[in-house]
């Protein structure tokens, strides 16, 4: 017996074993090749689909998300020019609030200049009224004292008196 374990090669198995050994390799091939491999395959497939998928999800947020930014781009724009054209708007309704204030307060001025010279003008007449009484009546007494008579009738005293105040007024007119 040593000469047969002598005789037999490691390397080269002996034909019934390597026929056993490849008969029992393509059943356990056909095995795996018939279920396993499939359910690979499927596994494999559902991997490929899902990761498609996740890239055309992907994709697609990032479609959306670029035109929700461009969107917002141009409400940010449309924002910006509404506001420069409100405050544009507010400054000129202040700048005619503020001349409409001017003109109106002008207006009030000059109204109460001319009722000032009114005022004036009517507080002179009755001043002058009261003065051309007041020196009617000295004058008219005083005429009387120097005349030695009464000079009470109401006509000759206002003649005396228009007369007098018109020589004073023609004195005064030179003068200037």
């Amino acid at each position: 017996m040593v000469l047969a374990a002598e005789t037999e090669n490691p390397l080269f198995p002996p034909i019934p074993e390597l026929v056993i050994g490849l008969i029992a390799f393509v059943i356990v091939f056909g095995f795996l090749a018939k279920k396993l491999l499939p359910n690979i395959n499927k596994v494999l497939d559902e991997r490929r689909e899902a990761i498609e998928g996740g890239i055309e999800k992907a994709e697609a947020a990032q479609t959306e998300a670029q035109s929700v930014l461009e969107q917002y781009k141009a409400q940010l724009a449309e924002a910006r020019h509404e506001a420069a054209r409100l405050r544009q708007e507010a400054l000129e309704q202040g700048t005619a609030l503020k001349e409409e204030l001017r003109a109106e307060g002008q207006r009030q001025r000059e109204e109460i200049i001319a009722a000032g010279h009114a005022q004036i003008a009517a507080d002179r007449k009755a001043a002058s009224q009261a003065l051309r009484q007041d020196v009617g009546k000295l004058a008219t007494d005083l005429a009387g004292k120097l005349v030695g008579e009464s000079l009470e009738d109401h006509a000759r005293q206002s003649r005396t008196i228009d007369r007098f105040l018109s020589e004073l007024e023609e004195k005064a007119e030179a003068a200037r």
